[in-house]
């Protein structure tokens, strides 16, 4: 665990805070410190430049992921299914969870890869049966997530969860951006590039059901606690719905920008 300044990362207490669901169960008390490192008022020496640092998934083992299916007004469109009326959860498995810079791996079975740049929303407290006007009091930060999609099982199955859950399919990161630091999610550029090329370029702000209204919806009927991980949805342009349809190759460089949120870089390879 660590808080980054600029250029460089200073390390927090790793007895104290071994991860950070450690750290975001602490509550006030870990941010006020993390807080004190930002404003440069911590007596901490250490530090290293983040070139020379290896990050690590955020939360690297998150509770829980549950993820949003057609949020986006021009993804359901794109898809010709109806616009929701009310959230459509999924989930992915927690051992889906990827970092920063690691490789996103392909099965062999499912040549369909498919990316889906996302805002994620990291739960800081615990939650249950929240109404909308508290939800964001229960939101540690938020991040950028890759919701990568094995499009031949996703749709096979009739459900996602396979599809969604391989192994590594879920890179998450740079970092966690603190909820105070961003002043309104739901005004973030997001986009997508592959090998640099834009292929998702939308707003949070075109989101269908806004942060407050998910909070509440999934608290309704299950527990959130620190360090679960909501994907709040993909806007269009995805793969699997151009035309022709373009899947995921060995080789390819995907990059999810949300803006204030650094950038999410995953190379694919193929399975060995």
């Amino acid at each position: 665990m660590g808080v980054v300044v600029g250029d460089q990362v200073f390390p927090l207490d790793s007895s104290v805070y071994p991860d950070m669901t450690s750290f975001l169960s602490a509550g006030s008390e870990a941010l006020a410190e993390a807080e004190k490192i930002d404003r440069g008022e911590s007596q901490t020496h250490t530090k290293h430049r983040l070139s020379d640092v290896t990050l690590l998934p955020p939360v690297t083992r998150p509770g829980k992921i549950i993820a949003v299916g057609l949020n986006y007004r021009d993804h359901a469109i794109e898809t010709k299914q109806d616009i929701p009326t009310v959230p459509i959860i999924f989930a992915k498995f927690p051992s889906s969870i990827n970092g920063p810079d690691a490789p996103v791996v392909l099965p062999k079975d499912d040549p369909q890869g498919d990316y889906e740049a996302e805002l994620a929303v990291v739960i800081g407290r615990k939650a249950k049966g929240v109404s909308e006007a508290e939800a964001l009091n229960c939101v540690a930060g938020y991040m950028p997530l890759n919701d990568v999609s094995a499009r031949r099982w996703q749709f096979a199955d009739k459900q996602w969860v396979r599809g969604k859950s391989c192994d590594t399919f879920c890179p998450t990161g740079p970092w966690l951006t603190t909820r105070d630091a961003v002043p309104d999610p739901h005004a973030l550029s997001i986009r997508m590039r592959v090998n640099g090329n834009v292929v998702q370029d939308s707003n949070t702000s075109n989101l269908i059901f806004r942060i407050p209204a998910l909070v509440a919806f999934i608290s309704a009927a299950i527990t959130l606690e620190p360090g679960d991980i909501i994907a709040t949805g993909t806007p269009n342009g995805v793969g699997v719905f151009r035309k022709p349809p373009v899947f995921l190759k060995s080789g390819d460089l995907m990059e999810v920008e949300i803006e204030g949120l650094g950038v999410l870089r995953n190379r694919v390879v193929e399975s060995a």
